[in-house]
């Protein structure tokens, strides 16, 4: 079995509401609901909160809705592997027969429903226990410098100063769309050494700030034109 978990808590500071605001037409967190469903590849679509409107949204776009969180799984310094963990603790007294986990983050309307079924079959083929999107850094981040209060300039790695851009290893960060782990691994609480699932850069986009949400619905409405 499948399972996909979509942790979303009510308290955003940076963007109230963030979850269930309205982007482009729709509530945002009915974009991961869609692309779990659109994949294919799920038995369960969960959602995991600790509001009740959340709740009551999410339920009505077709996702099963846990009992809702406990305050200390929702705040601003709560890790995602333990709300996880409890997601899992709350669905194995109906079924503990889980084979892989994927943990999809409720603020991802760029996400394809392709990205969840083709990571899950490069982590199957692979044989790994976990694996996490990753964008390629568009900018070396060898060449990346300092600034202090006076505006002076220091190299983070000197000796990549005159390194030409091409000469230098491509490197990658996570994308935080999703990440796929089997049950005992999340429980484990460690998916660092998992496959990489490469994700090109126009369907990742980090929403913080209000500027960060009109540019993401920018790009939205480009894409779907």
């Amino acid at each position: 079995m499948n399972v996909a978990i979509i942790p979303a808590r009510g308290g955003s500071k940076r963007i109230l509401r963030k979850n269930i605001r309205d982007f482009c037409g729709r509530p945002m967190i009915s974009y991961a609901i869609r692309a779990a469903k659109e994949s294919g590849v799920f038995d369960r679509i969960v959602v995991s909160t600790d509001d009740q409107e959340i709740y009551d949204v999410s339920k009505s776009l077709g996702a099963q809705v846990l009992p809702l969180r406990p305050k200390g799984l929702a705040d601003d310094y709560t890790p995602l592997v333990p709300v996880i963990q409890h997601a899992i603790g709350c669905l194995e007294g109906a079924d503990p027969c889980f084979d892989n986990i994927c943990c999809v983050y409720p603020c991802v309307p760029l996400l394809a429903a392709e990205d969840l079924s083709n990571s899950l079959e490069l982590m199957t083929d692979l044989g790994s226990e976990s694996c996490i999107p990753v964008c390629e850094f568009i900018s070396a981040p060898q060449r990346a410098f300092r600034i202090n209060d006076e505006a002076k300039i220091s190299w983070v790695h000197p000796k990549h100063r005159l390194t030409r851009t091409q000469d230098l290893e491509k490197l990658f960060y996570d994308a935080g769309a999703f990440a796929w782990a089997t049950g005992d691994k999340w429980m484990q609480g460690d998916l660092a050494d998992g496959v990489a699932y490469i994700m090109t850069s126009d369907r990742v986009i980090d929403i913080d700030t209000s500027e960060d949400w009109d540019r993401a619905e920018l790009l939205y409405r480009m894409l779907k034109s």
